[in-house]
């Protein structure tokens, strides 16, 4: 198993009070597909550099640190692709942290 860093957009255009059940359903989309959830860090509401589409000018971004295999990570980018509250999604390998001295 490998540990990813999933950063994710999401689309909450309105609902600013739904913040938490969707971070929530992402975490369990993962832990469906086989992930294990580590940590959730909530990051706030930013404006696109370039908007690509005018219905969305800004986003909520969150950063998923999760543990899984490498095969689940094709898989969960087709998930969040259908996916109405998340607009993009970006999966990177991430380290093991390295314990204090």
């Amino acid at each position: 198993m490998k540990r990813y860093e999933g950063l994710f957009i999401l689309n909450l255009a309105g609902r600013e009070e739904g913040i938490k059940d969707a971070l929530d359903k992402v975490s369990n989309e993962i832990a469906t597909a086989g992930g294990k959830v580590e940590t959730v860090q909530k990051m706030e509401k930013k404006s696109f550099a370039r908007i690509a589409d005018k219905r969305f000018a800004s986003g909520f971004y969150a950063n998923v640190i999760f543990s899984s295999a490498p095969e689940v990570i094709a898989a969960l980018h087709k998930k969040f692709a259908l996916n109405e509250e998340v607009f993009r999604v970006l999966f990177t390998e991430s380290p093991e942290p390295k314990p204090a001295k």
